[in-house]
């Protein structure tokens, strides 16, 4: 399910921009819920928060920088002390900041990453409500 999950998004993100590189973290974030559904990294709060904070903070540091390698180490160190300081921390987002500094530009693909990410978020609350149906059959 995760896999497949994950194979939806990138369709979707070859469907509506040419960006693969912004979506890279997004598999790595799939695989640590598959890992560990229930681990606080992968909560739908951190997940969302990390991960959607992190691509504004790359888009800003792109806008204000330019795609630099200043623009993503900025990025990189204000990602993690943010999910750090709103303890929202899942290290997949890290990479999310330094592919908005990178290379963006343009306002869709902060769009169409939050989008994905609400796909990940499906894909961490399916995982829960699987885990929970199990436990009850186990009873």
């Amino acid at each position: 399910m995760p896999t497949a999950t994950v194979l939806i998004v990138f369709a979707a993100v070859e469907a509506l921009s040419n960006q693969r590189l912004l979506f890279a973290s997004l598999a790595s974030s799939a695989f640590l819920i598959y890992l560990d559904p229930e681990h606080g990294t992968n909560r739908v709060r951190t997940l969302a928060i990390s991960q959607c904070g992190a691509a504004v903070l790359g888009f800003i540091a792109f806008a204000v920088i330019g795609p630099s390698y200043a623009a993503g180490a900025s990025a990189m160190v204000a990602a993690i002390a943010r999910i750090i300081v709103v303890d929202a921390v899942h290290p997949p987002a890290v990479a999310t900041a330094l592919a908005f500094a990178f290379r963006t530009g343009d306002e869709r693909n902060l769009v169409l990453f939050a989008l994905a990410v609400a796909l990940v978020v499906v894909l961490v609350l399916t995982e829960a409500a699987t885990l929970a149906v199990l436990a009850r059959l186990r009873r």
